[in-house]
């Protein structure tokens, strides 16, 4: 009688046991974990390319029935059906809760919780998807960067490497899941340092930064060797009007805190409701009607960005709510001025009302639009001639530092995202200032000042 099968399993787990043991004996701690963080930047890129090309094939297909029919109110339901498909495949399928990615991997590092679930890694981009793709007006960082921490969570119980060395691998995947996200490798790495607040030993440091470049460089390469915001010529910054950047440093701050302010608020009203499906459907219309009243805040934006940096503001100028305004400038004010008020409400419905996505690409767009407004009403009021795109690109930075309160991440995930290094003083003027003026009023980073509390599925 054949006792193969039966045997099988047997031989299996103990040549994976003589492996490890094996690895024990002969590969160092340290060796074995840049090891495997190299692999983990890899598969983590690969999701980050994976996760733009199901949120762009989702938006072709939604943007798709809504030119087809021209019927507007089509427009308003897009979000609502992205939010409540979210919400029900993590509800319903996935039966686990993915949304608040960064702020979920905050509470599991603090709580020396390192063995994310298998879920984390597809889950988190599907619902992610739905809720981007039909017009969610957030990011798809804090999913991926989730995503990544899940795929470095599972290498390291793979190889039952010691807690520590868990901990790393998890800031690992999840930076490279932004630097792939972003395709910006530093922005990624600090991001783990920063906000995720990896250990600053070597180890850690050299494994998070080894998967932020395999990420960025995956993720690059896939795409077709294209950047999300591509910039034709940025051209060099105006120093003179340097004193204009530093005025700039703290209307990001005051903008920072509205920003901050209202998405709480948002947050508290979604918690208040006490059946999830009315959450869903609140705050899919809530982000609908601000997309009908301003398409610049459909998803997450990068088309908006790549127009105004590259000097081309009449998508935003042509809006239907102002069109009594005859005074082309002034109607990129009075539009810049609208999205501005509605964008931390928008991203934080987005987050907390059922869907998942991520906070750092509203901030981002935020920043750019409130750098065009701020250069385009001194320009058109005759108190400075600046140069709109200059300025939309450094407001990025301010923005993000104000926002998330991690500048030294905001400067270089700015800087990398448009390929414009020579704008790394002004945009490091900028996001100083604004996060030092918010720091007057916040504690901590963005995550760390609050307790984690996830409303986005219900209960």
């Amino acid at each position: 009688m054949d006792n193969t099968p039966a045997t099988h399993p047997k031989t299996s787990h103990h040549r994976y046991a003589r492996f490890l043991e094996w690895r024990r004996l002969h590969v160092t701690d340290s060796g074995f974990i840049l090891l495997l963080a190299l692999v983990v930047g890899i598969l983590s890129g690969v999701c980050a390319w994976l996760l733009k090309y199901l949120i762009s094939l989702i938006t072709s297909w939604a943007s798709k029935g809504v030119s087809i029919t021209g019927i507007d109110w089509l427009i308003i339901a897009a979000p609502v059906a992205g939010v409540t498909l979210a919400a029900l495949f993590s509800r319903y399928v996935l039966r686990e809760k993915v949304d608040n990615g960064v702020a979920r991997m905050v509470s599991d590092l603090k709580d020396h919780n390192y063995k994310l679930s298998t879920k984390t890694i597809y889950g988190s981009m599907i619902a992610s998807a739905l809720t981007l793709g039909f017009g969610g007006t957030a990011g798809s960082e804090g999913p991926i960067a989730y995503a990544g921490a899940g795929i470095g969570s599972k290498f390291g119980q793979i190889f039952h490497v010691k807690p520590r060395m868990l901990m790393i691998l998890i800031g690992c995947g999840a930076a490279a899941g932004i630097a792939g996200i972003f395709k910006a490798p530093i922005g990624g790495a600090l991001f783990a340092i920063e906000v995720l607040r990896v250990e600053l030993s070597t180890v850690a440091i050299m494994g998070v930064f080894l998967a932020t470049l395999a990420a960025s460089l995956v993720a690059y390469t896939l795409s077709g060797c294209t950047l999300d915001i591509d910039v034709i010529s940025p051209g060099a910054f105006d120093n003179s009007t340097m004193l204009w950047a530093v005025l700039l440093g703290v209307v990001c701050g005051i903008y920072a805190l509205y920003y901050t302010h209202t998405g709480e608020l948002t947050k508290r009203l979604l918690d208040t409701t006490q059946k999830p499906w009315i959450q869903w459907i609140t705050s899919g219309l809530a982000i609908g009607v601000m997309i009908y009243l301003f398409p610049a805040l459909y998803g997450e934006g990068y088309g908006t960005i790549t127009d105004v940096i590259n000097g081309d503001t009449s998508l935003i100028g042509l809006n239907d709510i102002f069109t009594h305004i005859h005074d082309m400038p002034w109607t990129v004010v009075a539009t810049c001025a609208g999205i501005l008020l509605l964008k931390g409400i928008g991203s934080s419905a987005t987050n907390n009302g059922g869907g998942v996505a991520g906070d750092f690409a509203p901030t981002l767009f935020a920043g750019c639009i409130l750098g065009l407004l701020y250069a385009t009403a001194l320009d058109s009021w005759g108190i400075a001639h600046l140069n709109a795109a200059h300025y939309a690109l450094i407001g990025m930075a301010g923005s993000m530092a104000g926002i998330i309160r991690a500048p030294l991440m905001s400067i270089f995930l700015t800087t990398e995202m448009v390929g414009g290094v020579e704008f790394l003083l002004p945009a490091a003027i900028v996001a100083l200032i604004s996060y030092s003026m918010v720091m007057i009023f916040k504690r901590d980073t963005f995550y760390h000042s609050r307790p984690f509390t996830s409303s986005g599925l219900g209960t």
